[in-house]
């Protein structure tokens, strides 16, 4: 009897003792797994270039949020499944439901309703009166400049607050490092050089982005914008993503880069100037204007754009006169609210 109860004994012991082992294996090859997959999801690239809509022809935009009532994107007639377009009669009466008044916000600095339009109303060229087109596309494009710069400065905020943290403490959260390898990989700067990555996350002042968006697209009227979303007329070699250009010149290989969403346009647009060495000049102004803590304006910033087009000094020339003739300047203030506003 003894013997059989020490054997007893011997066995739980020997069980108890390999199951524990067994429950560390586990939990430690999970989080092998964990680590593996945050790792790759903080890498993964943001960049992704979208076909053009037209491409898809009866394929209706997708959408990218919740909220249907603040979001205006081309849609199937539920009775048919024709494709319905958003029209200018339609985004007006949106605008009024949500009293958007372009002159409060030129005038007075009244905050920008959080509507984001998906595309630009394609009978936006049937507009006779320039005045009234003007007016359309600065209202659908204001919200989505400041929704961009809205991002990007969160981006920023959270910067500022890892340096300080390394700077009191000399050491960064494994959260925070991977979020930081992954948005100095979007920027294309090392990791550690705080200051590049401070000077190259920073807001496009909504002037000039407003003005270049009116010049490049042709106050939305291109085919370009109307067929790829391409408000910048940003170039691209890539064939699959891209609008081809009826008048290249022969020898000429370069397309339209084309994008899913008005939104991911501005998003490349910003991302653009904030990266490429063409606007290496427009960056260090930038910066310069915060280290003086004066305001980041586009009168200040738009000579530095002479690279954006084989225009040069021309192209900026008629990008400060849009910004003139049209007061934009007053709006590198304006914010946007912070929700989307409910009928």
């Amino acid at each position: 009897m003894p013997a059989f109860t020490r054997f007893v004994r011997w066995c739980f012991h020997w069980s108890n003792f390999n199951l524990k082992r067994f429950e560390k294996i586990i939990i430690g090859f999970l989080g092998v797994c964990c680590i593996s997959l945050i790792v790759v999801a903080a890498n993964q690239s943001q960049s992704t270039v979208y076909k053009s809509p037209k491409a898809k022809f009866v394929k209706a935009s997708i959408k990218f949020d919740m909220n249907p009532d603040n979001l205006f994107a081309h849609k199937k007639n539920k009775n048919d499944g024709v494709l319905e377009y958003l029209t200018v009669n339609a985004l007006a009466k949106k605008f009024t439901l949500l009293n958007y008044d372009f002159g409060n916000i030129i005038n007075e600095g009244a905050s920008v309703p959080r509507i984001l339009i998906v595309n630009m109303p394609r009978d936006i060229r049937k507009i006779r009166t320039p005045k009234i087109r003007k007016l359309v596309f600065f209202k659908t494009i204001l919200p989505l400049v400041l929704e961009v710069n809205k991002n990007i400065l969160q981006d920023r905020s959270r910067v500022l607050r890892i340096r300080a943290r390394k700077t009191k403490t000399e050491k960064i959260s494994v959260v925070d490092r991977l979020w930081l390898s992954a948005l100095c990989e979007r920027y294309e700067v090392e990791r550690n050089n705080f200051s590049k990555i401070l000077r190259r996350v920073d807001i496009i002042p909504p002037s000039i982005a407003l003005a270049q968006a009116a010049e490049e697209s042709g106050w939305g009227t291109s085919r370009f914008v109307l067929e790829g979303n391409a408000l910048f007329g940003q170039y691209t070699f890539d064939t699959n993503y891209a609008l081809v250009p009826r008048s290249r010149d022969k020898g000429k290989e370069h397309t339209i880069r084309a994008f899913k969403t008005l939104l991911d346009a501005v998003s490349s647009y910003a991302l653009n100037l904030n990266t490429h060495r063409a606007y290496r000049g427009f960056r260090e102004k930038r910066q310069l204007l915060r280290l003086n803590g004066d305001k980041i304006a586009g009168d200040k910033l738009a000579m530095k754009l002479i690279g954006y087009s084989e225009r040069g000094r021309k192209y900026v020339r008629t990008i400060q006169s849009i910004m003139r003739a049209n007061r934009l300047e007053n709006l590198d203030n304006s914010k946007i609210q912070k929700d989307f506003l409910q009928n």
